[in-house]
């Protein structure tokens, strides 16, 4: 597996080898001795799964605060993604700033991200199915977000946002300069 830097060097993307033949292909999509072999090193808790079925749904930016925070290794089952992660760590060179990376079944990229940043997608097919592994429990009490289309952001989510299908919850959520950052 390669592990590759991000424009932000903490948030990182994988990439499983795939062994294919007429059947189709293998991938291991999670060594814990290999990667911490390349500086990655991590125990998961918590397998989490999503289905979102129109094109255009956000979920999210999602976070959670010490000592419930979370590192992230996002993958795409089946359908697309545009993966994202606003870097909260607020005495970091790159505090406020994000990471775009798509992520589909067919290619099989990973996105790594850190504990201390928001982390979101929207779906660009229908149908996607989305799998993440967690290194800590949900916390509905350090449970975060903040708002998917903070224009101090300056995310481009690729999709009209007059069409975004939201949560409630995620509608509902403040910009990044009224949140207070526990990282």
């Amino acid at each position: 597996m390669d592990v590759l830097e991000t424009e932000i060097p903490e948030v990182k993307v994988l990439v499983p080898k795939r062994f294919g033949d007429s059947r189709g292909w293998f991938s291991e999509t999670w060594n814990r001795r290999t990667l911490a072999q390349a500086g990655v090193d991590l125990e998961f808790v918590q397998d989490n799964h999503s289905l979102s079925v129109p094109a255009g749904t956000v979920r999210g930016l999602h976070f959670q605060t010490p000592p419930f925070a979370q590192d992230k290794l996002v993958r795409v089952l089946r359908g697309a993604i545009l993966d994202v992660a606003v870097d909260l760590r607020r005495a970091s060179p790159t505090f406020g700033r994000h990471v775009s990376v798509r992520l589909d079944a067919s290619e099989g990229l990973q996105l790594l991200v850190p504990a201390g940043f928001a982390h979101g997608f929207v779906t660009i097919e229908p149908d996607t199915e989305v799998f993440y592994k967690v290194t800590n429990y949900y916390s509905p009490e350090h449970d975060r977000g903040l708002l998917w289309n903070d224009p101090d952001l300056g995310i481009d989510w690729g999709i009209d946002p007059e069409r975004v299908l939201l949560s409630d919850k995620d509608r509902r959520q403040p910009r990044l300069r009224d949140i207070e950052t526990a990282f």
